[in-house]
């Protein structure tokens, strides 16, 4: 699926120090599409961050919710994100 930015993802708490901005994503997209090379094509403009946590939730028949971190944002750009290994 696309990323449509009139549904961007929500900043829910500030980074505090060194750590990480929690940002919320709501969309019918799988996980795995989220997770595709610059899928939020307005990344840089939104605020995200390297290393910035979201949480991800799919909203339609199969409900879940997986955790991902920001892996790049291109200047002025792009930000690709992945799912974040929770040990």
């Amino acid at each position: 699926m696309t990323y449509a930015t009139s549904n961007p993802p929500v900043k829910v708490t500030e980074a505090i120090g060194n750590g990480p901005a929690l940002w919320i994503y709501n969309s019918t997209d799988l996980h795995t599409d989220v997770d595709a090379a610059d899928y939020f094509s307005n990344g840089d403009a939104l605020g995200l961050k390297v290393g910035d946590m979201m949480l991800v939730g799919k909203t339609s028949a199969t409900i879940g919710a997986t955790v991902h971190y920001v892996q790049t944002v291109t200047a002025g750009g792009a930000a690709t994100i992945a799912a974040a290994i929770l040990a």
